[in-house]
């Protein structure tokens, strides 16, 4: 009978099983694949089950197998103790736990995080040269940041000073050509050693169980998230080889960040350049809603000129014709025709109409101006002019002469013809 297939694996469960067998360097992936199965996938769980079964402690899932004479005695003794060694190790967590608040590690107090990954990248140079990956010259947090605003792969070594793998790594591997050249166009690259507090701070983050310690983190899922981590010493080939499938197998989620980030870009393009369009035409009715207030107060100052004009004009004829009228009034009465001291006037006025009065030779000449500027045919501003010879009559009061001579002083005789010129327009 033919054993039943196995089913396919996820996606998910093929990282985690490649994952699993990079941190355990066990090569049977039928046996990596058991051992994450076992723990429901929990590669936290599997890789410290592997852990304990490395140090002589016996896996919970794969019990050592029972001695011919003891299988029932020793399953038994295990099963008593499970217990017991379970409470052993969380007590054992929490007194390390403890132990860090009492005694600090002096390397969680950073200080200068830049200044530790400067200081590290001059101390590798004296050490190994300077041919090497580019270092990222900031602080962990900084190149995250860069990795994620410039959708690139970073590429994390946390360099074990004491670890008797690190020479042959950073000689062997870390600056050969090809992965110089492999890292510096594919990826950025940040290092710092695990002694100096910036690069103890990273691997905190990034929990590694063994050196040299790589790395892979990409933006996934809208975060930065660990895709794939290299453990031990590893040849230049196999390297490049890891790191190229690594980004392979994420590079859909980094093309999709691109698409969804592109398209965010269009749409804020757009939407940028949407409000743009909305302020010039709000601009523009501003603008025009400003010029037609501009016009209705123009137009409203005009009117209320014009209206203010014809008001001043309203009042001034008015008070013309009280001041013909009070001229009217005040004129001393027209002299009898054989009176020895009257003089016949005939005034021609401009419109040629004619009028006649008779005066007194010993009158002002203003008695003749007021006479003429209480008739309605006369203009506003006259003048009176003899015909010959052609003088004007000093009807009115001036500086020279302050009062105006009488009709016999002005050598008028008892029959004149005086001339009114209109005087309005000058």
């Amino acid at each position: 009978m033919a054993a039943p297939e196995e089913p396919e694996l996820s996606q998910a469960q093929t990282e985690k099983l490649l994952q699993f067998q990079d941190l355990t360097g066990l090569e049977s992936m039928d046996q990596c694949r058991r051992t994450l199965e076992q723990h429901n996938w929990n590669i936290e769980a599997a890789v410290q089950d592997r852990l304990n079964e490395q140090e002589g402690v016996p896996s919970v899932f794969n019990p050592p197998p029972p001695r011919p004479l003891q299988g029932l005695l020793g399953w038994s003794y295990y099963m008593i103790m499970l217990p017991f060694r379970f409470t052993y190790y969380t007590l054992l967590d929490i007194f390390r736990f403890a132990l860090r608040f009492v005694r600090p590690d002096p390397r969680g107090r950073v200080t200068d995080p830049v200044g530790d990954v400067v200081s590290f990248i001059h101390s590798f140079e004296e050490k190994y040269g300077r041919s090497h990956p580019v270092f990222y010259q900031g602080t962990y947090s900084q190149a995250l940041n860069d990795a994620k605003r410039e959708l690139r792969y970073l590429l994390v070594y946390l360099h074990g000073d004491d670890h008797q793998d690190t020479d042959e790594f950073c000689r062997s591997t870390l600056c050969t050509e090809e992965v110089i050249t492999f890292i510096n166009t594919q990826m950025l690259f940040w290092s710092c050693s695990t002694s100096r507090p910036e690069g103890y701070r990273a691997s905190q983050a990034l929990r590694e169980n063994m050196y040299p310690f790589l790395a892979m983190i990409v933006l996934k899922d809208g975060k930065m998230t660990m895709v794939g981590r290299l453990e031990g010493l590893i040849q230049p080939e196999d390297l490049i080889n890891q790191l190229t499938f690594i980004m392979e197998a994420n590079q859909t989620y980094l093309m999709s960040e691109r698409m969804d980030r592109e398209q965010r870009n269009q749409t804020q393009e757009i939407r940028k350049r949407q409000d743009e369009e909305f302020e010039a035409s709000l601009r523009a009715d501003q603008e025009k809603e400003r010029k037609k207030k501009e016009e209705q107060e123009q137009k409203r100052q005009e009117e209320e000129k014009v209206r203010q004009c014809v008001l001043m004009e309203e009042r001034r004829r008015r008070k013309l014709e009280e001041d013909k009228e009070r001229k009217s009034e005040c004129l001393p009465p027209e002299p009898q025709a054989d009176d020895p001291e009257s003089v016949k006037i005939v005034f021609k006025l401009p419109n040629n109409a004619r009028v006649e009065r008779r005066f007194l030779f010993g009158q002002s000449l203003t008695v003749i101006h007021d006479f003429l500027f209480s008739l309605k045919e006369t203009p506003e501003k006259f003048q009176i002019v003899t015909n010959f010879p052609r003088r004007v009559l000093p009807c009115l009061p001036s500086e020279e002469q302050p009062n105006p001579p009488t009709l016999k002083e002005a050598g008028l005789s008892r029959c004149e013809v005086l001339f009114v010129q209109d005087l309005t327009d000058d």
